[in-house]
């Protein structure tokens, strides 16, 4: 069986970081994530880290669960975890789920 990909691409700007995600977010590519973004929580952190779905084909409830994890951390570190491009099924997923309240999503 193939293991799934989960292509993850970060781009600094000066206050903020675009993380570009592409591919299926789930229980063998959460860790990861979380490893990007906790290494971003550390010293030098930005004022805002955005997550591009646009490339997400896929996110498990695990993928969910680590989503917003890592937006209560980034919130304890005073910095701002956004969704960005978020597709239909996920913004439904997010719906049924109850999670888009505790999700920033960027409508940009």
């Amino acid at each position: 069986m193939e293991r799934p990909e989960l292509s993850i691409t970060v781009q600094r700007a000066p206050d903020e970081v675009v993380i570009e995600l592409a591919g299926e977010i789930d229980v063998l590519t959460v860790t990861e994530l979380s490893t990007v973004v906790n290494e971003l929580l550390g010293d030098d952190q930005p004022n805002r880290i955005v997550l591009d779905m646009a490339g997400v084909t896929f996110c498990d409830s695990q993928g969910l669960g680590t989503l917003v994890v890592l937006s209560r951390k980034a919130q304890h570190s005073q910095v701002v975890l956004a969704l960005a491009n978020v597709g239909d099924f996920l913004m439904r997923v997010l719906d049924i789920t109850g999670l888009r309240s505790a999700l920033m999503i960027s409508s940009s």
